[in-house]
């Protein structure tokens, strides 16, 4: 793949809220888990943990702690994407805290760019009661859920969507 390409293959990517519910098979998410190791993290702790959710009832509740986002219960998975604080925090101490959610923002991506690439769609949803998602998995006190990525086949919007200049986002040298 050359520089273009690449580019061409991010432009492609979108973020998909809505899905045909047709399940997927168990090599896509596998694929997509081995691409998100090979994630950057800091210090190379992996500081970062997923629930995979693919039972119709668990998603429903999962929908339900995301605000009733209708995406999170019709995609056959949800990647539950969270940080594990203790992981970055025994070699960083509170530092870790940050680090830690950067990993998983950094495994989040790659799991979506491989999503992409197997031909799937894919949302991430931040919005969602962590509380509730935290009950519902039975996640331990040093996990903290970061993103819901909603994974399937689903229809991408017609077009693109419009992005701010790179002008818009640049600072060189200082503010």
């Amino acid at each position: 793949m050359n520089s273009s390409d690449l580019l061409r293959f991010l432009r492609a990517r979108s973020s998909v809220r809505e899905y045909s519910g047709e399940p997927f098979d168990l090599e896509d998410i596998d694929y997509i888990l081995a691409c998100a190791s090979t994630a950057p993290s800091a210090g190379n702790r992996e500081a970062w943990d997923v629930v995979v959710v693919t039972d119709d009832d668990v998603r429903l509740e999962l929908a339900a702690a995301a605000l009733e986002q209708v995406h999170i219960r019709e995609a056959p998975a949800v990647f539950v994407v969270c940080a594990n604080y203790v992981r970055s925090m025994s070699h960083y101490g509170e530092r870790g805290i940050l680090y830690a959610l950067e990993d998983a923002t950094i495994a989040c991506t790659y799991m979506m760019l491989a999503a992409h690439a197997r031909n799937l769609h894919s949302c991430w949803t931040g919005a969602f009661e962590e509380s509730e998602v935290r009950d519902l998995l039975g996640l331990p006190q040093h996990i903290r859920p970061v993103a819901l990525l909603a994974v399937g086949r689903g229809r991408p919007p017609l077009e693109p969507m419009e992005r701010m200049p790179i002008e818009e986002h640049l600072h060189r040298e200082t503010w």
